[in-house]
């Protein structure tokens, strides 16, 4: 009986079915990791865009303030000088004790007098409420006549005193010194007194004289000084004028004539 030969197949080493596959991750590990790298990807993006915002924060903070700085500059730029405050509170309470005028007489000047002209011909009243004819002032002696624009107010005081301290200068120069103003007598009188101003003021309530001079502005007086020569012709005009520089510089030009 033949002898019958089996083959054994050869048997697979179990070190290879032993060694572990590399598992694929799930579908949930793949959403997470992806997750977390948007969220890294977002927050450097969040980051950047935080800083470029502080930076442009602070270089639009910096643009306000250089902006604040030059609007403040302006404004200081166009602050008024103390004097210029003065003549506007001066001016806001000048309005005339009597009764509104009517329009200014035909046979009164119209145009502003210039250095050069003569003294315009009116008759207006004095402090103590007497006639004053205009050419009666300059007829014996020179005059200085100083506007302002409302009695017995700082600026406009001031002024007044400033005139009354070197009214004798005048005087000894064969000057004589008035007051124009477009109060009334009453209210002259009561400034003239609690002043002590020893030179008379003349009443102007229409401006007639006072717009002859161009001293008007609307219903308000500019302060000014005018300076006249004896036969009434305009030798210098200061207009507008600072309250304490007005009798000042009206003495200098009278003195600067004889020299």
């Amino acid at each position: 009986m033949a002898e019958s030969s089996t083959e054994t197949a050869p048997r697979r080493s179990s070190r290879i079915s032993a060694q572990a596959r590399p598992e694929a991750p799930t579908k949930r590990a793949r959403k997470g990791a992806s997750a977390t790298a948007n969220g890294v990807a977002k927050s450097t993006k969040t980051g950047s865009t935080r800083k470029r915002a502080l930076k442009e924060g602070k270089e639009g903070n910096q643009d306000v303030d250089v902006d604040a700085e030059r609007e403040q500059d302006a404004k200081k730029a166009k602050l008024p000088s103390p004097e210029e405050t003065q003549d506007a509170a001066d001016m806001a309470v000048d309005e005339p004790s009597a009764p509104a005028a009517p329009s200014t007489p035909s046979d009164a000047p119209k145009n502003a007098i210039d250095v050069g002209d003569t003294l315009p011909s009116l008759v207006l009243k004095n402090e103590k409420g007497e006639d004053v004819d205009t050419p009666s002032l300059t007829a014996e002696k020179g005059v200085v006549l100083f506007l302002v624009p409302k009695a017995d107010t700082p600026g406009c005081t001031t002024q007044a005193c400033g005139f009354r301290d070197v009214w004798e200068e005048f005087e000894a120069l064969d000057y004589g010194v008035y007051c124009l103003s477009a109060d009334s007598p009453t209210a002259q009188t009561k400034w003239q007194t609690k002043k002590l101003l020893p030179y008379p003021l003349l009443s102007d309530p229409q401006r007639t004289l006072i717009s002859a001079l161009g001293a008007a502005d609307g219903n308000k007086t500019k302060r000014s000084h005018f300076v006249f020569e004896k036969g009434g012709k305009l030798l210098d005009k200061k207009i507008p004028v600072k309250p304490a520089d007005s009798p000042r510089l009206a003495l200098e030009f009278i003195n600067g004539l004889a020299n």
